[in-house]
């Protein structure tokens, strides 16, 4: 089941947008306020400073401490006051009218020139704000009509211009402005949003803390919505330890990644009885892909004939049906949520052929050294390494190996922990490694894709991928508003960059599969409209007559009421 969100963004010459303050239409009435949610949050970060480290887990800690210009609405995504209470385009001019109300945790106000610093302190060259420069590049220098007023001007047309200069969190001037901004990692005393950093135990959790006195506490867009007193982050640099923590009641939802969890380790008496919950929730979560990515800037693989063979070298359904229970669909697309059944994907699927693989590689200049046994080309034999970081990936790699060296190709595995893989990814350091990309509903190439973002240090170009006709069709979507005309041209993108094998795609699954202990009451629709299982820190609540009922029935060994095993977002 793959569904597509179809928007349509018309920027006219002039708009003028109001405060209004609906209530959220995926919040359940019945949410209460109180309590501790506990989650998996994957390895420690290097940094909770988003600007500095591009993570997941480092995004979504950081949207609960520091807000927006504006936010956008879960289930339209039209766009809603926040920070600015109004705003106002004309031609290429925008211009954000700031809530007077708006203050940080200190009790000061949010102005203008906390936006103008924090615009500033990302463009400044010297800070390490990589991926973020991108979009914010294409505005001058902000302009201050006075304190609570502020004027951005693009240079040039993109349909992305307000999303962009919208989307940033905005941070407190007076707090950081003196400070090293590479050296803030994890200490932010000041704060705008609904939470704030109360505890950190390196390695180990940190947690958040309810701010009852948010100025946007009492807002109606927000009743019933950030209802945990606390917020708990665990750090597991194995999923598997992470998912016996989880059995324990040590962490409380646990998203399921690997599909021999979801297949054979979920048949326990904890969920024959119902205390933990089993779902699977198709929503309109966009799909990203993952792949083994290859450094097309070093050898071997700044060949693509070699970059076609090592595509043709892995058994994929082999591996989809032996260790993961055929879960899965294969990857054809870097974009696959762009194609419907009017607009299929006409990419071939790599099929696993060593034949095929042995001729390219031998066009590529490949020979066999019957000493070795392992193919050399100018001398330089075919042996690379594999940056990993997960020992549950090990499987997947030893049967990739084995199939390698079959027709003389060698793979050495080198295992990092997540801090010193996040460091070579940085500064690409790496020949191939395991890559997954979530996406979005709002989707930019520009970053990933773009040979101007090749070479940016701490980007999300890891591969060094540079192409003048993707480049070409990359500026010429900056100036679509529609958005089925926009992912026209990323289809035409999509097949040129499968043509080119900067990654070995391998596959993925286009619902959620979701695990949580049975204590918490939750929207109807469990997730919302767009989101992962990170939503489920926004709606959901602690449930004290349903802990109260867990409590009883791990106690007395009693089978808690039935669910359902699959919600469809409607």
């Amino acid at each position: 089941m793959m569904k597509q969100a179809i928007l349509i963004f018309l920027i006219v010459l002039f708009q003028i947008s109001y405060a209004n303050d609906d209530i959220n239409p995926i919040a359940s009435p019945y949410a209460e306020a109180c309590g501790i949610i506990t989650t998996f949050a994957g390895d420690y970060p290097k940094s909770l400073n988003y600007y500095l480290n591009n993570s997941v887990t480092a995004s979504e800690i950081f949207s609960f401490m520091y807000e927006t210009l504006l936010s956008i609405s879960p289930i339209s995504l039209k766009y809603e006051p926040n920070i600015a209470k109004r705003w106002k385009i004309k031609d290429n001019s925008f211009i954000f009218y700031l809530d007077k109300n708006a203050k940080w945790s200190n009790g000061e106000p949010i102005t203008a020139y906390d936006v103008e610093w924090t615009y500033n302190t990302i463009l400044d060259s010297k800070n390490l704000t990589g991926p973020h420069k991108v979009g914010l590049s294409r505005f001058f220098k902000p302009k201050i009509v006075d304190k609570y007023t502020i004027e951005f001007i693009s240079k040039k047309k993109h349909w992305q211009n307000l999303l962009t200069i919208s989307s940033f969190q905005i941070l407190p001037k007076k707090v950081f402005e003196k400070k090293d901004f590479n050296k803030i990692n994890f200490n932010f005393p000041v704060v705008s949003g609904p939470y704030k950093l109360e505890k950190i135990k390196e390695g180990i959790f940190l947690t958040l803390k309810k701010r009852y006195d948010w100025w946007q506490i009492n807002k109606k867009k927000n009743t019933h919505i950030y209802n945990f007193d606390t917020i708990k982050y665990k750090f597991f640099t194995d999923r598997n330890n992470a998912f016996e923590a989880f059995k324990k009641g040590e962490i409380d939802i646990y998203p399921v990644y690997t599909a021999h969890i979801w297949g054979k380790k979920t048949n326990s008496e904890k969920f024959f009885k119902n205390h933990i919950i089993k779902q699977k929730i198709f929503n309109y979560n966009p799909i990203g892909f993952q792949g083994f990515a290859m450094n097309m800037r070093k050898f071997p693989f700044d060949d693509i004939n070699v970059r076609k063979a090592m595509n043709y070298l892995i058994d994929r359904k082999k591996m989809n049906l032996n260790l993961m229970h055929n879960q899965y669909f294969l990857h054809k697309s870097y974009f696959e949520d762009i194609y419907t059944k009017k607009e299929p994907c006409t990419n071939s699927p790599f099929e696993f052929n060593k034949k095929a693989a042995i001729l390219l590689l031998k066009k590529a200049g490949f020979k066999h050294n019957k000493t070795t046994g392992l193919l050399e080309k100018e001398g330089k034999k075919f042996s690379f390494k594999f940056l990993s970081r997960s020992a549950s990936s090990d499987k997947f790699l030893n049967i990739y190996a084995e199939d390698l060296k079959d027709i003389g190709i060698e793979m050495i595995i080198e295992k990092k922990d997540w801090a010193s893989w996040l460091k070579d990814m940085d500064e690409f350091n790496y020949q191939m490694t395991w890559a997954a990309w979530s996406s979005s509903v709002f989707k930019d190439p520009e970053s990933m894709w773009s040979s101007k973002q090749s070479d940016t240090l701490g980007g999300t170009n890891i591969t060094g991928f540079k192409n003048k006709k993707v480049d070409a069709l990359i500026e010429k979507q900056k100036t679509i508003f529609d958005i089925n005309k926009r992912n026209k041209i990323l289809r035409e993108i999509d097949s040129i960059i499968y043509k080119n094998c900067p990654y070995v795609l391998l596959w993925n699954i286009n619902y959620i599969r979701l695990l949580y202990w049975n204590k918490f009451g939750t929207p109807e629709t469990v997730l919302s409209k767009y989101g992962d299982q990170s939503s489920a820190l926004v709606y959901w609540w602690l449930d004290k007559n349903s802990l109260d009922d867990l409590k009883d029935a791990i106690n007395q060994k009693k089978e808690l009421m039935g669910y359902k095993e699959e919600v469809h977002f409607q």
